[in-house]
């Protein structure tokens, strides 16, 4: 939708810059090469900042110091201003200077975005504008005038899958849906058939009923972790008849998807399969989709570390 620029103005929010926020863009901007580079990583954090503010007023949780506007490395070679949206993704928030007409938006940052909030920092750094947001930016550049008002953003935002938060797990905190192996599987788990092999009897292991409306096509995903270093999980997936079943579906298929929605891996059930099975490694901050697939109807469930 397309709002004209007396709309926009009506809806643009004004927000403080805090002396916390200059602090920060100064540490992060003083350790940059060139004069460019540091101008671009100030106004950057002071954006991320101003639109984490906003969006903490609005009762909207957000992982400031967990996106790669704050990892020194992804700052120093690639121009990013992105802000984690608990459980949700990334948005990313570009500034400009009073009187811009239009928001470049980098090579880098145009994919893997929920959306893009355009943010008018003034010349004095004592205040921050959002003035709107697109949910995507394909063309490289954002009209400023074209862009959707704030009061859309929570209403948007609010169409998001949420996602699981892996990391959580080791802390023994589960979101809703993911049960004990035993409490879904039942005296199956006893079987060595469906007996879930992973590389430490410490893994933390959840369950979930995926179902596709079908009677009698419910499976269980079970997900196990396994810590492999600080910042390293390997992680295990299996996919297990319910219902009474004793084999999955012929041509039952368990996708791992990137950020991008790419296949990495996958594996398909054949006649008289009992389960199927990923095993793979990912990093704290990785995101992947989960699919189960069978004939046309599919199931995705949304991970990040």
């Amino acid at each position: 939708m397309i709002h004209n620029a007396n709309m926009l103005a009506d809806w643009s929010i004004p927000m403080p810059i805090t002396q916390s926020a200059l602090e920060i863009a100064q540490q992060f901007a003083d350790y940059q090469p060139t004069k460019q580079k540091t101008e671009q990583v100030y106004l950057n954090t002071l954006a991320v900042c101003a639109v984490n503010n906003y969006l903490r007023i609005l009762g909207i949780p957000t992982d400031l110091t967990a996106g790669d506007s704050w990892n020194s490395v992804v700052r120093l070679a690639e121009n990013v201003a992105d802000l984690r949206v608990t459980g949700l993704g990334r948005l990313e928030c570009r500034p400009i200077k009073a009187g811009d007409l239009t928001c470049p938006i980098p090579q880098e940052v145009r994919f893997n975005r929920m959306g893009y909030v355009v943010v008018e920092i003034d010349q004095d750094y004592t205040e921050a504008t959002l003035l709107g947001f697109s949910p995507t930016s394909e063309t490289g550049e954002l009209v400023i005038h074209q862009l959707r008002t704030l009061k859309d953003l929570p209403a948007y935002l609010d169409q998001f899958q949420p996602m699981t938060q892996l990391s959580q797990w080791l802390e023994h905190m589960f979101e809703a849906g993911w049960q004990s192996v035993e409490t879904l599987l039942g005296n199956q788990r006893a079987q060595p058939a469906f007996a879930f092999r992973t590389k430490s009897d410490q893994s933390i292991r959840r369950c979930k009923q995926i179902e596709w409306g079908k009677p009698n096509q419910g499976v269980a995903l079970v997900v196990a972790l396994t810590p492999e270093s600080e910042t390293t999980l390997n992680v295990l997936l299996q996919l297990n008849p319910i219902n009474g079943q004793s084999y999955l579906p012929p041509n039952l298929q368990l996708l791992l998807l990137d950020e991008e929605q790419e296949m990495l891996i996958n594996a398909q059930a054949r006649n008289q399969d009992q389960s199927i099975q990923l095993d793979f490694s990912c990093e704290a901050g990785d995101r992947f989709s989960v699919k189960v697939a069978l004939d046309n109807a599919s199931v995705i469930e949304e991970f990040v570390i």
